[in-house]
């Protein structure tokens, strides 16, 4: 009776054992399990060719984090993330709408930083001929003119600016019809329902459909810059953070940058 009860004891013991030994592997680690990141990124059109290739290649190097995309106007952007919409990171076609946000304390303090920069065109559809500068734009037989709605779209703004500076603005204004970002301009000119546009050098340069006829002074518009910023509500700073590093520092990132045409800081 003994003996059975010595042999019960040593078994408890050695279950109890193998039981504690084994946890370890049986618990999830917290690590691994909070180590899976996704991130949203609010960017301006002008960007999706490049962001949409360099993010196979962040992915590829940093497996726990995904990246996922909104693109659209960056005045849009702007309203969306004022309004609570979910964004992790904040990429404008200007500083206004950064600045903006900034100074309603929506975004982090000391994240802000230039992913690129970028010139604005004057484009036709390919093949058409009688523009040869925006002093062209005057002519009776140029109906209709596209630029992004100046009130969301950076690009719109930029090009309203040059119209001013170069005043053609009161004179062609009925021409003008309006898109609600620089990629939808570039598309009313490549369909031929717009004589002439004003897109970004980037965005004539992805088209075979469309030419650059010249391209606007720099000294009649503000500098395009692309500020990118992490938003305060995020709940991956640290990740938000890095991403915005690897865009403006990675060797990889400047060089697709690079690739379609926009400018680096």
């Amino acid at each position: 009776m003994k003996r059975r009860q010595i042999l019960a004891f040593i078994g408890a013991a050695i279950a109890s054992c193998l039981i504690a030994v084994g946890l370890p592997f049986m618990t999830p680690s917290p690590v691994v399990a909070q180590s899976n990141v996704s991130l949203l990124v609010s960017a301006a059109a002008s960007l999706k060719d490049a962001l949409e290739e360099i993010k196979p290649t962040y992915q590829k190097n940093n497996p726990n984090i995904n990246i996922s995309y909104n693109f659209g106007a960056s005045g849009a952007l702007q309203q969306q993330i004022e309004q609570g919409a979910p964004a992790d990171i904040f990429i404008s076609a200007a500083k206004r709408q950064v600045d903006a946000l900034e100074q309603k304390g929506l975004l982090l303090p000391g994240t802000r930083a230039i992913v690129a920069k970028n010139r604005l065109v004057l484009v036709v559809p390919k093949g058409k001929t009688g523009i040869t500068s925006f002093l062209k734009l005057r002519n009776p037989e140029i109906k209709r003119i596209a630029i992004g709605e100046p009130r969301s779209v950076p690009a719109g703004q930029y090009a309203e600016q040059v119209l001013q500076k170069l005043k053609l603005l009161p004179e062609i204004k009925p021409k003008l019809v309006y898109a609600n970002n620089v990629r939808q301009v570039l598309a009313v000119v490549e369909s031929g329902n717009a004589d002439a546009g004003l897109v970004y050098a980037t965005d004539a340069k992805i088209s075979d459909k469309v030419k650059v006829v010249v391209a606007a002074d720099e000294k009649y518009h503000s500098a395009i810059t692309y500020p990118a910023a992490v938003v305060r509500k995020t709940k991956n700073p640290d990740a938000a953070k890095k991403f915005v590093n690897f865009l403006t520092t990675d060797g990889q990132a400047k060089a697709v940058l690079k690739k379609y045409g926009f400018i680096l800081p």
